[in-house]
């Protein structure tokens, strides 16, 4: 592979010392852009979510697999001088570190910024936490759907007449990885200038709050607090599921045009002229009425039926997830992978990243515990197979 065609972060090198959800997806982001992520993990457990082989051993479970393609697995116990030791040295060589432990943890283990950037001050280091890593509520948990209560969101969530509801989807890590992912490409554009590191706190809470968007604006500019809406739209209809003959499809044509299309297609373009439905506000003043309206005349065909009639239109019938992984628009864009490493078989969604000039990085499978101990700490550290042995029998690392 010439420079020309080279991922574009390859050469970066990421220490990742996070578990779960929002730091191992951001991680392995940077992954598929062509970093190098070594990720540390504890060396009997492995990260939580693992979960265990046959035979009680960390295993690769596809909660894992979903956020750990294309790194490398270094297991070395932290809580061990010796542990600590071989993690600062590493730090040394990387250009990126992202931890989510509580806070006050790294420093415990002398792995905080303020250590790390005495040794490496080109360092980008990032923390990802509940609250914050430098406020009065620093020390509390905190998990996403936790903050999706907390934030409002869950009370924006479910319908009218019931109670609060949570995104099925961990949405605010996914969301946190996204932002993580954005401000360490940030901090290493500003370091080519400066030649110095940076340190990014990110809080799950933040992250909640600015994914509000336009409900939380709401709030803000008119003190208004907006009502739960169902799968309806809040400002807009026909905008929300509906049910046909077969599957229910989710419809979103809020604006005249694509209304008087709507009602085209249902073979009722009269609707569109009618008063109570004639301009977006009368529309929502009337939702029950145009919803009847449209059920009814919906409800004659199957999905099947409208779907390819409204191709042109922001439309679609509810998928289950075999259907969702088996339609022509993810065939078409190529986006299941599978991979093997010998002993097992991965499916894998392909990164959202696609450049027409500079390719991602190529998927690797999610590593077993351990599986690159021995390669970084000779590679990076010069240690001797003999020292590797030394470690793994102490127990301070394992090696697969």
């Amino acid at each position: 592979m010439n420079d020309t065609t080279r991922p574009p972060l390859a050469g970066i090198r990421i220490l990742d010392f996070s578990r779960v959800i929002a730091g191992p997806l951001a991680t392995q982001q940077l992954a598929d852009l062509g970093a190098t992520v070594i990720k540390v993990e504890n060396p009997v457990t492995g990260d939580e979510v693992r979960g265990v082989d046959a035979n009680g051993e960390p295993a690769r479970s596809p909660f894992f697999i979903a956020f750990n393609r294309s790194k490398q697995s270094v297991a070395i116990d932290l809580r061990s001088a010796a542990g600590q030791a071989l993690a600062r040295d590493l730090a040394t060589r990387c250009d990126v570190l992202v931890q989510n432990y509580r806070p006050g943890v790294m420093e415990r283990f002398g792995l905080d910024h303020t250590a790390l950037e005495a040794l490496n001050p080109s360092l980008v280091y990032v923390s990802v936490s509940a609250y914050g890593e430098h406020t009065t509520m620093r020390t509390r948990p905190g998990f996403d759907p936790v903050l999706q209560a907390e934030s409002g969101m869950m009370e924006l969530t479910g319908e009218p007449d019931g109670p609060p509801m949570r995104t099925a989807l961990s949405l605010i890590d996914t969301l946190t990885a996204a932002h993580l992912t954005t401000a360490v490409l940030a901090a290493l554009m500003s370091r080519a200038d400066t030649g110095r590191g940076d340190y990014i706190d990110l809080a799950l809470m933040d992250t909640a709050m600015a994914a509000l968007g336009n409900m939380g604006s709401t709030w803000l500019a008119t003190g208004t607090v907006p009502q739960r809406a169902g799968n309806n739209h809040i400002h807009s209809t026909p905008n929300g599921l509906f049910r046909t003959a077969t599957e229910p499809m989710y419809i979103a044509v809020g604006s005249n045009r694509l209304f008087g299309e709507l009602c085209s297609i249902l073979g009722t373009p009269g609707l569109a002229e009618e008063e109570r439905f004639a301009t977006p506000g009368a529309r929502l003043s009337h939702r029950d009425e145009l919803r009847d309206t449209l059920e009814a005349r919906l409800m004659t065909e199957p999905a099947d039926h409208w779907v390819p009639l409204m191709r042109d239109l922001p439309a679609g019938k509810v998928r289950t997830l075999d259907a969702a992984y088996g339609s022509p628009e993810v065939a078409e864009r190529d986006l299941v992978h599978h991979i093997d490493d010998g002993d097992e078989a991965f499916a894998l969604v392909r990164s959202p990243f696609q450049f027409r000039q500079t390719p991602v990085a190529q998927f690797a499978p999610p590593p077993r515990l351990g599986e690159h101990t021995r390669s970084a700490l000779r590679e990076l550290l010069g240690l001797t197979d003999q020292e590797v042995d030394e470690l793994a029998e102490a127990g301070t690392i394992r090696c697969t």
